[in-house]
């Protein structure tokens, strides 16, 4: 069995008002052993393309390997931007070393309400994929339960968008298209993915995910 730990504290600072909130980077990053464009950082898999699609929107020309000089690129942005990063997942259990979320077991999770109670500017979560099974929005649905609170749908075109109240403070959550190869599928059966790619047949599950993510991001 191996022991899945997550790899790095949560990033937020004083000013932050976005939070983007996932499970856990793939076990490599737990290990060490990282590929040549893997970057040491939160969403630091070149594969699952979360800073592609920023660097995109933003035209950052971002470097893709294992230096410091690719972390500090990230953490500039972050803190321009007043976005922070806290994945819900502190560590789990995987009979097989891979990536898939279904396949942790054991999961313990962080307390993200308390990092919201800690960090009053956050008025937005954007969760890195949605409500299926060990998908970050399923488990802060189940973490809100601890504190007798639950989600409020506001709509429910993709990306889903809910919101709840905490302290006398209303927060929005958005649930993002998943950055990962698996939600290609998903994507391909969007009414709104069919239309575009009608209309222009180079149009691609990366495209797509650019113009949703570019209103958060």
């Amino acid at each position: 069995m191996f022991f899945h730990k997550h790899p790095y504290t949560p990033f937020i600072k004083k000013e932050t008002t976005k939070l983007i909130v996932g499970t856990l980077p793939p076990p490599r990053f737990s290990t060490g052993e990282l590929l040549e464009k893997d970057v040491d950082f939160c969403y630091g898999s070149y594969y699952n393309s979360l800073w592609l699609f920023i660097d995109e929107i933003h035209k950052l020309g971002l470097r893709y390997d294992n230096s410091q000089e690719a972390i500090q690129e990230r953490k500039a942005f972050l803190i321009q931007h007043n976005i922070g990063v806290c994945d819900i997942v502190e560590s789990a259990e995987r009979e097989k070393i891979d990536a898939s979320d279904l396949g942790m077991k054991n999961i313990k999770l962080r307390d993200v309400v308390n990092y919201l109670k800690q960090y009053p500017k956050i008025d937005t979560l954007l969760f890195t994929g949605g409500n299926s099974k060990n998908g970050p929005e399923y488990f802060f649905r189940r973490h809100l339960k601890n504190y007798n609170k639950k989600l409020e749908l506001i709509s429910n075109e993709v990306p889903r968008i809910h919101k709840f109240n905490l302290d006398g403070r209303t927060i929005k959550t958005v649930s993002l298209t998943s950055g990962s190869g698996a939600a290609n599928i998903s994507i391909s059966r969007l009414p709104l993915y069919k239309q575009l790619k009608a209309k222009n047949p180079k149009f691609n599950t990366f495209d797509f995910r650019v113009l949703q993510y570019r209103e958060f991001f």
